[in-house]
């Protein structure tokens, strides 16, 4: 397996004002949503994109700036499933992200996903179903290795907890007391990446919650659009997520030659917001909530963020 590198920008961090590092993983295959950046003003902060190595070396850049290197996209309808790993008693969080869940799919916002295709030029689907969710304490405890992760999604299925679906995103939502010992914090909000359980390729993806890191993860200078800054800031690293898992699955799809994925193009870029009821930052509403979502990369007219297509 190849080694997953999270590589800080230096000459971007010393223009926001920190010192560049890097950290280098062996026998890891994953892609994350970088830290943001210092120096971030009224919630938003600027472009942080991930360079994770990616195999195929440096390939030439589609004509949108981002190329498919010949592995698979998710083209049918695509289910979400949740795991929340931790306390999660009292928190309206499942609820927030159980309501994002039942809107994105299909909205403006995820048709950008739609400007993908496999080799065959079929497209990515624009639709996700909402697949449920299960809860579980601390079989791992509150420091989690990558391995434990991988553990906890193949006992929710194993377990007959989540069925097996290889159409699927399994999402690990970890409470705030809970870490994720590879760099949750300090070099990622999350990461998606996939891997054999019972025998089938399931893609699967780890997301913490934001409170244990409000200046690394959190984009809120208040409450967010919905009352509750962990899941606020949940919902844009859950949505990152999904668009480059559908986008590039196994790892070997649609990325650039310095290895971003199409949201990692746009991280932290938030285009016209708008005050929610609630006075907080807001940028699109999906169903009947408000929310704060980072901007997609459209792989059409040269290539560009923006939050709908």
């Amino acid at each position: 397996m190849r080694a997953v590198r999270y590589v800080v920008l230096s000459s971007l961090l010393a223009a926001v004002g920190c010192g560049g590092m890097e950290q280098s993983q062996d026998e890891q295959t994953q892609d994350s949503v970088d830290v943001q950046p210092a120096g971030k003003g009224g919630g938003i902060a600027s472009e942080f994109v991930s360079t994770a190595a990616k195999p195929g070396g440096q390939a030439a850049p589609g004509a949108n700036g981002i190329t498919n290197h010949g592995g698979p996209v998710m083209t049918g309808t695509n289910t979400v499933y949740f795991i929340y790993y931790g306390n999660w008693s009292g928190n309206t969080a499942p609820t927030i992200i159980g309501d994002w869940a039942n809107s994105i799919g299909g909205s403006p916002y995820f048709n950008i996903n739609t400007t993908y295709t496999n080799t065959a030029g079929t497209k990515v689907s624009n639709s996700v179903v909402n697949g449920g969710s299960t809860t579980v304490a601390y079989p791992y405890g509150t420091a989690l290795t990558d391995a434990n992760i991988q553990s906890i999604v193949a006992d929710a299925i194993n377990g007959g907890k989540l069925p097996k679906n290889t159409s699927a995103v399994y999402f690990v939502v970890t409470s705030s007391d809970v870490n994720a010992t590879s760099g949750f914090c300090t070099q990622y909000c999350g990461w998606h990446t996939h891997g054999t359980i019972g025998g089938s390729d399931i893609k699967y993806s780890f997301v913490g919650n934001p409170d244990r890191c409000p200046s690394s993860c959190e984009m809120y200078p208040n409450a967010g659009p919905n009352g509750n800054p962990g899941a606020d800031g949940m919902i844009s690293i859950l949505s990152h997520e999904l668009e480059e898992a559908v986008t590039d699955p196994d790892l070997n799809a649609w990325y650039d030659t310095k290895g971003a994925e199409n949201a990692d193009k746009c991280a932290w870029t938030f285009g016209t917001t708008y005050a929610a009821a609630n006075g907080a930052t807001a940028n699109m509403k999906l169903g009947t909530r408000d929310f704060l979502i980072q901007q997609n990369w459209v792989n059409a007219s040269g290539g560009y963020c923006a939050k709908s297509f």
